[in-house]
């Protein structure tokens, strides 16, 4: 089993079992008109939004694009993938919370739409209670990537530049508050270094500008980095993870590479607005679930250096909040802001 996969379910998912979730939806449905039940019932009544916060050919959005022909197959349903890029996933996460909770719009989020952007600035909502978790999606480590034309050959060579107090070794991410910001600033902490960081509007853009060699590293999704390393473009230093990548076997973790214990974990998750039925979450994270666990599905998204990761909406919920109050701390100790 993948590694990463391994150890995120070894943290998150405690011996304490969550209170039943099926007796929850059978009380909710108890308690509702016999309208809106037979709505429940009948759900989805037409196509289904998947919104994306960030922009074409990035992770998130090439995940999306994996699972919701699947997922038109489980409802026989059109689901349309929507994105809505900026502000860190921000905007697509308010359109989220303001759309009817009736589970036909949903949102394949990140860890800093759901977990982490809160902590960056004042926002009109908190997506920790203003949303439903339905499932995780999917867990996996990032990547640190230069040019292969780069005279940086490893994480030491990377790291003794990018302590220079005058030092040019900027490194990009898919934006503000996003894991591979999240990891930039861990290892910046970890090794004393100075190097600046570069938020985009995805990880796309980001990659196309350190191909371009305006941007001199970036802190990647594998979903993003994997074919220009394969191909030679990209020179892959480290992964974030505390075991290697089974995609990348051959590229040391940072935690081995001098900096023991590090860790910063990417993932992906489903959430719908809050108030949405329990029993249409119930069957969204049902249909979620068989999707990940569809072999072609599975298959796919291990090509792009990620691990499949359906849980059930309470341990979802549970690791939003852990993340939350993991990358809060680090947000606070290293004053990051949107600015």
């Amino acid at each position: 089993m993948n590694n990463t996969f391994t150890l995120f379910k070894a943290r998150v998912f405690s011996s304490a079992q969550a209170a039943s979730y099926a007796a929850l939806a059978a009380l909710v449905a108890l308690a509702c008109p016999w309208s809106a039940q037979a709505q429940q019932d009948a759900f989805p009544t037409q196509t289904l939004k998947l919104l994306v916060g960030f922009a074409p050919g990035g992770g998130a959005d090439i995940v999306a694009r994996l699972i919701a022909p699947k997922l038109a197959e489980q409802f026989k349903q059109n689901v349309v993938v929507e994105n809505r890029p900026g502000a860190g996933g921000n905007i697509a996460t308010d359109q989220l919370i303001k759309s009817a909770p009736d589970g036909h719009t949903l949102m394949l989020g990140t860890i800093g739409s759901l977990a982490v952007n809160q902590h960056l600035s004042r926002l009109a909502y908190n997506p920790i209670t203003d949303t439903a978790a339905v499932s995780m999606a999917v867990v996996f480590s990032n990547v640190l990537v230069v040019q292969a034309s780069s005279d940086i050959k490893t994480l030491d060579d990377y790291i003794q530049q990018a302590r220079s107090p005058d030092t040019r070794l900027s490194f990009g991410s898919s934006g503000i508050g996003s894991a591979g910001h999240l990891s930039g600033e861990l290892l910046k902490s970890a090794a004393n270094l100075n190097n600046q960081h570069i938020a985009y509007r995805g990880g796309a853009p980001a990659m196309n500008d350190l191909l371009g060699g305006a941007l001199p590293s970036i802190f990647s999704s594998p979903s993003d980095a994997i074919q220009h390393i394969q191909s030679g473009r990209l020179r892959a230093l480290a992964t974030t993870g505390l075991k290697r990548s089974d995609a990348l076997p051959q590229v040391p973790t940072i935690s081995e590479s001098g900096f023991a214990g590090f860790e910063a974990i990417n993932w992906y998750a489903f959430a719908v607005p809050a108030r949405t039925p329990s029993e249409v979450v119930r069957k969204l994270n049902a249909a979620i679930a068989a999707t990940l666990n569809d072999p072609q599905v599975v298959a796919q998204i291990r090509k792009i250096g990620m691990e499949p990761a359906p849980t059930s909406p309470a341990e979802a919920a549970r690791y939003f909040k852990t993340e939350s109050d993991k990358w809060g701390e680090v947000i606070r100790k290293a004053k990051i802001k949107t600015d």
